[in-house]
């Protein structure tokens, strides 16, 4: 079976044609690397009636790590232009207390869309294809539905089907890196959820390894090869990834680049662009 041509345009967040709902929606605090201590539903006191946010420019010099984090994967233009049909939540307490629940849910579809997109990217996932390809089309009819039926969603008993296939996709990518390269050095300290905060982890083979979840935070991943490495969820605040190459990394996100410690040497997939911070 040959994988479809998988587009993950409608996944990036385009705040031209949203409302700033992420901005409005959720619960912020300060220690947590945003502005301020911010209620869910109470605006952000840097977003401006455009619904740009005044200060982005300034995000890394201000080390707003969490605003830096955070991405919508495309739900918030979805709320906006489809789900409410180019409606703002500034209209009413009822309006927004709708489009929140709904940006709520529809980020979460729309992220398991992205890994789903990059499972069915990797040649070693063929045996699965045809159940990924099913969970896409199914998450993707998903997003489609009314705001009512959106809110009625068992978002968690969707997940943990899709968790189940991407859990698949890994050991695949994984046991084929293994197969191709034949490392060498042991991993002993690399496993799903490992603390890694400031490790240096340049004479580790990284290759292949599950880094799921880790904690790699101020870790130091200079030049290193991160080929077939499974990075979901992985923390990779001032990471240093200088150099290092992250095109064939499993399911790695623009929000985990955001705040690495990158420059024009790190490799990354097509999808993913060079961060403002790397070049500030």
């Amino acid at each position: 079976m040959v994988s479809p041509e998988n587009s993950t345009d409608s996944l990036k967040a385009d705040c031209s044609k949203c409302c700033g709902i992420c901005c409005a929606a959720l619960y912020f605090s300060a220690s947590e690397g945003f502005p301020r201590d911010k209620a869910a539903g109470e605006a952000c006191c840097h977003l401006q009636p455009d619904s740009r946010c005044a200060i982005y420019p300034e995000l890394h010099r201000r080390g707003l790590k969490g605003c830096m984090a955070f991405d919508c994967f495309g739900a918030g233009q979805k709320v906006t232009q489809t789900s409410f049909a180019g409606a703002d939540w500034r209209g009413s307490a009822a309006s927004a207390q709708a489009m929140f629940a709904v940006f709520l849910i529809q980020r979460q579809l729309h992220e398991m869309l992205w890994y789903l997109n990059d499972a069915l990217k990797q040649l070693a996932a063929r045996p699965i294809y045809r159940e990924l390809q099913d969970m896409l089309i199914e998450t993707e009819e998903l997003t489609m539905l009314t705001p009512g039926e959106l809110t009625c969603l068992d978002v968690d008993a969707l997940r943990e089907r899709i968790k189940a296939r991407l859990l698949e996709t890994s050991v695949l990518v994984r046991e084929d890196v293994s197969r191709q390269v034949k490392t060498t050095k042991r991993q002993r300290k690399l496993h799903p959820g490992a603390l890694l905060m400031g490790a240096d982890l340049r004479k580790n083979d990284l290759r292949g390894a599950n880094l799921r979840g880790a904690c790699l935070i101020a870790a130091d991943l200079r030049a290193t090869d991160l080929t077939g490495t499974d990075i979901l969820g992985a923390d990779f605040r001032d990471t240093d990834i200088r150099g290092a190459d992250m095109s064939h990394s499993l399911f790695l996100t623009q929000a985990q680049l955001n705040t690495a410690r990158g420059d024009d040497s790190t490799r990354l997939p097509a999808e993913l662009v060079i961060p403002r911070s790397w070049t500030d």
